[in-house]
């Protein structure tokens, strides 16, 4: 009989993370708002990591999203909004959402950048109609503390992915199944 009230839990609280996710209405952030929050995160990650500058000096475009929201208790979900930039330019502008299930508890805030580094990587937000991360090109996951070790010669993958700006108590971080969506703005 718990199961069938722990189904129940579950199902309401899928549906009603439904009607969350499409948060471009009034919570949705003003372009503004993100383009000075997304500089802001960049001119950080560049201060705290060489490599990052030096990646952002050679890609074809960076994808920021300087503030996704986490939570959950057994059943989660994340959202952010971030702006694509291309030569420095704010281009086009993307909303980021996960939901998951299983062992979690907690909250938390944290960015991330994605360094697009060839045409064919940027060929996966151009044609898709939401990108899901873990699915089509391939993703390394930098630490910034690691990243000291790399170089230009060194770096082949398509795109690099940077965690910045951690507040909150959540395990984990990971961009599998992330989904991220053009939007307007």
């Amino acid at each position: 009989m718990r199961y069938v009230y722990l189904k129940i839990i579950i199902l309401m609280l899928i549906c009603t993370g439904g009607t969350l996710i499409d948060i471009n209405s009034t919570v949705a952030a003003s372009a503004d708002k993100i383009n000075r929050d997304a500089q802001s995160t960049l001119v950080s990650l560049y201060e705290k990591s060489p490599a990052a500058k030096a990646l952002g000096e050679k890609v074809k475009a960076i994808l920021v999203f300087p503030g996704i929201v986490k939570g959950g208790f057994i059943i989660g979900g994340q959202y952010g909004e971030g702006v694509l930039l291309k030569d420095g330019n704010p281009s086009a502008y993307y909303n980021t959402v996960q939901l998951s299930y299983g062992l979690q508890a907690g909250g938390q805030k944290y960015g991330y950048v994605l360094f697009f580094m060839s045409d064919s990587a940027m060929g996966w937000l151009d044609r898709s109609d939401g990108w899901e991360l873990g699915v089509g090109p391939t993703i390394v996951v930098v630490d910034i503390g690691t990243a000291k070790a790399m170089t230009t010669t060194t770096l082949q993958s398509q795109i690099y992915a940077f965690f910045v700006n951690e507040k909150g108590l959540m395990g984990g971080l990971g961009l599998q199944g992330t989904k991220i969506t053009k939007i307007q703005k």
